[in-house]
């Protein structure tokens, strides 16, 4: 899931339990939707993104330079995931949102376009309701 500074989930995605995290990056960073801004055209892709250290590969950080996509990923065995923690918690609540939806708590669904569209629709009502607020 990638998710904007208030906590939105702006692209989702679900994945097998043996595939790593970070090989659904890059499809999620293309699965981000256009988002209006105030001043301009739309905007088709972040101009920040935050991860932890599942998502440290040289790969990825030229990835999402080669996409002007700044990045600030810690680096594994230098850094502390503490500091990334002012940003993290967006996206942990963010998931508790969505642990709060009972048909997603356990999954109860055989096909995955089921379960990622229970998903979807999730995603739907915390906007809607975090919007209309």
């Amino acid at each position: 899931m990638i998710s904007e500074r208030t906590g939105l989930p702006l692209s989702i995605g679900i994945s097998g339990a043996n595939l790593h995290d970070s090989q659904a990056l890059k499809p999620l960073v293309r699965g981000i939707p256009p988002i209006r801004s105030r001043r301009g055209p739309r905007r088709r892709r972040p101009a920040k993104l935050h991860a932890d250290k599942g998502y440290d590969y040289d790969d990825l950080r030229r990835w999402l330079r080669g996409r002007g996509i700044r990045h600030r990923i810690a680096r594994r065995g230098i850094e502390s995931s503490t500091r990334l923690g002012r940003h993290r918690w967006t996206i942990e609540r963010t998931m508790s949102w969505l642990a709060g939806c009972r048909r997603l708590h356990r999954r109860y669904e055989r096909k995955a376009e089921h379960f990622l569209a229970f998903t979807a629709i999730a995603c739907t009502l915390i906007r809607y309701r975090r919007l209309t607020k």
